[in-house]
This record gives C-alpha cells, sequence and structure tokens, in this order.
C-alpha cells in the first residue's frame, strides 16, 4: 500500500504514532489476563468507546485466552492504560505491573512475531493468526481501522505467511488441543474407555475434538448454549449434543471435560462437580479449562478426585517441544527484522507527507504569482523571449531563495548537516558542485 494523495493525509498525521498496550502470558498469570479480557459481542461498543480516548484516532482490539491488546493511533499511550483500567473497572495501579507499551518499530516486530505464532504460548501455533484477522475484521466493520493500522495488520498477515512458507515452525506444533489428549493419557489408561464432553463449539473446541475423536472414545458429546450448533460440530465426530443448561443432570457421565466459551463468568462451579463426583463415587474425572475469563471455578481444582488445568498448565506440557522449533523461530526472526525496518520506512515516508504537501503549496503559490505576471507583461505587449527568460530567472530565484538564505547564514553547528542536505535535495556533485544542469548533476 502506498502513500495516499496528500488530500487524504490529515494536516496532523505527522504527530501520529502507533502504540500497542498489552498483557499476555508472559507478562501477567492467567488470573490477571482474565480480569482484561474482551467478550466478542461487546466488542464494538469497546472499540467505539475507545475511540474517544483523546487523540486516537485508529483502533483495534485483539483479545484471546493469551493476549489482551489495544493497537492504536494516537499522539501518547499514557491514556490508553486508564482506559482499559476504567472500562474493567479496575484500579489502574493493580494492572500497571503486568502491562507492556510499545511504540513504532516495537509494534511492528511484536504484531508480526504474534501472527506467526513466535509470541504465542505454544511457539508456533496457527491459531492466533486466525484471531488476529478477526480482530482487524471486526475493527473494519466497526470503522476504528484506518490506514496505519491497516498497512500494519497487512503486513502482519504477509509476513506470517512468508514465517510458515519459508521455515519449519509449523512443523509438528503441539497444540492445546494436542496438550489436553496428552495429558487425560497420562491420568486414563485408555482414551477409548472413556466419555467425553467438550463444552463450546468455538475453533478451540473443534481442535479437541479432533483430536479426542481420533483416540475413540467411549462416548464425545458436546454441550453448547445454542444446541443446534452444537449439533452440528458433534455429528462431524459421530458424537452427540445436549443443552448447556443440561450440565447438571449429566456432569457426572462424563471422565474428561473440556471447556471453552466466551462465558464472562463460570459456568461450572464448585458445588456442581461436587455433587457429579459424588453420584460417581469418586471415579477420577479429568478437567480443562481453556476459557478466559475461566469456564470452571478455581476451587474445583482442590477436589481430591478431580485433575483441573488450565492454559497455563497447558503451556508446561507444550514447553519440551519448543526446543526442537528454536532454530526456526530464529530464521523467522530474520524474516521478521526484515520487515519490521520496512514498515519504519514507510512509516517516516508517511510522516515526511504534510511537509512535502507545504513544499509544494509555496511552489505552487509562487508559480502562479509569476505566471500571472508574466501574462500581464505579454498582454502589455513585452517581447515573448523577454517575458519567459524574465519568468525564469524570477521563478528560479524564488525557489532558491529560501535555502540560500539557510546555507549563508548557517552558523558552524548546523552548516554542515545543511550543506550535506543541499547537495542530496539537489543532486549537486559534491566534487564538482558548478557542474551544467544539462549533465544530469542538477534537476533541470
Amino acid at each position: 500500500m502506498g502513500i495516499a494523495p496528500c488530500e487524504a493525509i490529515p494536516s496532523d498525521c505527522a504527530f501520529m504514532t502507533i502504540f500497542t498496550l498489552g498483557i499476555n502470558h508472559h507478562s501477567a498469570p492467567l488470573k490477571i489476563r482474565e480480569q482484561v479480557a474482551f467478550q466478542s459481542e461487546t466488542l464494538p461498543q469497546a472499540l467505539a468507546a475507545l475511540m474517544r480516548v483523546k487523540s486516537v484516532r485508529e483502533a483495534a482490539i485483539l483479545s484471546t485466552c493469551n493476549r489482551t491488546e489495544l493497537y492504536c493511533v494516537a499522539e501518547e499511550a499514557g491514556p490508553l492504560a486508564d482506559w482499559l483500567a476504567a472500562h474493567h473497572q479496575l484500579p489502574r495501579e493493580a494492572l500497571a505491573p503486568f502491562l507492556y507499551t510499545l511504540s513504532s518499530s516495537e509494534v511492528a516486530r511484536h504484531a508480526f512475531r504474534v501472527a506467526s505464532g513466535l509470541d504465542s504460548m505454544v511457539l508456533g501455533e496457527p491459531q492466533i493468526l486466525g484471531q488476529m484477522k478477526d480482530a482487524v475484521r471486526l475493527a473494519e466493520a466497526a470503522g476504528t481501522l484506518g490506514v496505519y493500522l491497516n498497512k500494519l495488520f497487512q503486513q502482519a498477515f504477509s509476513v506470517a505467511k512468508e514465517v510458515r512458507s519459508s521455515t519449519a515452525i509449523g512443523a509438528q506444533t503441539v497444540s492445546m488441543a494436542a496438550a489436553a489428549v496428552q495429558l487425560a493419557e497420562s491420568i486414563f489408561e485408555s482414551i477409548g474407555e472413556q466419555k467425553v464432553l467438550l463444552i463450546g463449539a468455538g475453533e478451540m473446541i473443534e481442535l479437541c475434538a479432533t483430536h479426542f475423536a481420533a483416540r475413540h472414545p467411549q462416548a464425545l458429546t458436546v454441550a453448547n448454549r445454542t444446541v443446534e450448533r452444537g449439533r452440528a460440530l458433534a455429528e462431524r465426530f459421530d458424537g452427540n449434543a445436549i443443552r448447556l443448561d443440561d450440565l447438571s443432570e449429566t456432569l457426572a457421565l462424563y471422565d474428561i471435560v473440556v471447556s471453552c466459551t466466551a462465558a464472562p463468568l463460570p459456568i461450572i462451579g464448585l458445588g456442581l462437580v461436587e455433587r457429579a463426583i459424588r453420584a460417581r463415587r469418586h471415579r477420577p474425572m479429568f478437567m480443562v479449562d481453556l476459557a478466559v475469563p475461566r469456564d470452571i471455578e478455581a476451587e474445583v481444582g482442590a477436589l481430591d478426585d478431580v485433575f483441573l488445568y488450565t492454559v497455563d498448565d497447558l503451556a508446561q506440557v507444550v514447553a519440551s517441544g519448543v526446543e526442537s522449533r528454536q532454530a526456526a523461530a530464529t530464521q523467522a526472526q530474520a524474516i521478521i527484522e526484515g520487515e519490521a525496518r520496512q514498515f519504519l520506512n514507510w512509516m517516516e515516508a508517511r510522516d515526511m507527507v504534510p511537509l512535502i504537501r507545504k513544499l509544494r503549496d509555496v511552489a505552487e503559490r509562487a508559480r502562479r504569482h509569476e505566471l500571472e505576471h508574466a501574462m500581464k507583461r505579454l498582454a502589455a505587449g513585452d517581447a515573448p523571449e523577454r517575458v519567459l527568460e524574465q519568468f525564469s530567472s524570477r521563478l528560479t530565484n524564488k525557489f532558491l531563495h529560501a535555502p540560500t538564505e539557510a546555507l549563508q547564514h548557517a552558523d558552524a553547528q548546523t552548516r554542515r548537516p545543511l550543506q550535506e542536505a543541499a547537495t542530496r535535495l539537489f543532486h549537486l556533485s559534491p566534487e564538482n558542485p558548478t557542474d551544467d544542469p544539462a549533465d544530469g548533476n542538477l534537476p533541470r
């Protein structure tokens, strides 16, 4: 995407910067991350509110189980932290230790790493790219995505594609779903003898269904608020579906429970699990909570017959596979560094647009003024050759007056930088600054 015509550039764009304010699995534990997560259905309203923050011109929000990040074009980043805390009704000082703020080239490098799976809990996982694309589509639909963020994200998607096609970063990637199966197999001798309950019907649950179905469990059930959507997923794996409201009567039937919904509050409480364990006569139950905020109350993990794991717990399971992908990550980082420099060059070029526009405006006013003067001379009967000669001379003097004055009156500190700038701007030959324009060293 090139630089747009000058008329499309706001006059104050030169003072805008891209910022990322975020919190992720590197900077904060789950109990903090879940407090600042955004629900997908409320994101349009959140984006609208974010755009009302002073100086914010563009905005996008990326919210997943591992991160919440605000991408904004603004004059300063300070108000973003205040907004995030206020939006979630949290004291700013409670969030401050876990937040990170990036700007300019740091934003590009970070966004490219995120899109490529290098900043994920599972190195190289592809799910984050789809989540980032969803965030961009939502911001575009909300009207908060402008030229700068659109360029940033489109280049991030391009970088992610190049990383996947030219490195082995995605080879044998251990996903959260695969990690859940691995943990289950460490507790039960055979998943083929267990009954599996999947709560939700989103992408993560679909991945879990794929991995667990491959182990041919005794039964596979999908529980979802919309039973039709749950049934559509379950039928792909020869399973059945139930309503979310049926959990209180059916939870005790299942040995393995994996939950990942967008519910703002836990849907499985301590009392419900205690009753299920008693009904099961204390046969163990394996539970995985992949949701942020959590679907299963944390207190459930203290029960003797329950093995409860969260997304942070699963990170330890997949950590063993990270070393084998570090070489690919190093190659990917080299690609990202080059692309980040390109993006910064693009940003700097756009920052010059207002200055270039002013320069052209000054030149255009001088041209029109001298043209009017020349036309009056011609109308008065002056010789055209003489009028043209004077026109070109006066126009040249006007164009060169300001830079000549600056060079002549420069002090010792600014003289050399001005000389170098003039040499570069006017294509002067340092060895022979009096070259004739006809030799191509000076602009014609």
